[in-house]
């Protein structure tokens, strides 16, 4: 049987916890940073754990 790959866009965003959560990147830091206040960009900071209901989908994607 073939193995199955890991998904390219969610290996770059996701990442797992040693116990097996999965963590990932708030949303709006990526750019413009300097237009937006610094309290939003330290709450946004940072990283979460993912929500039970989208961890399953991308422990398939991870291949994990």
């Amino acid at each position: 049987m073939p193995k199955m790959k890991t998904h390219s866009g969610a290996k770059k965003r996701f990442r797992l916890s040693g116990s097996g959560k999965i963590i990932r990147r708030r949303a709006n830091r990526a750019h413009y940073n300097e237009h937006k206040p610094s309290t939003r960009t330290r709450r946004l900071a940072p990283e979460v754990v993912l929500s039970d209901a989208d961890a399953k989908k991308i422990k398939k994607l991870l291949g994990k």
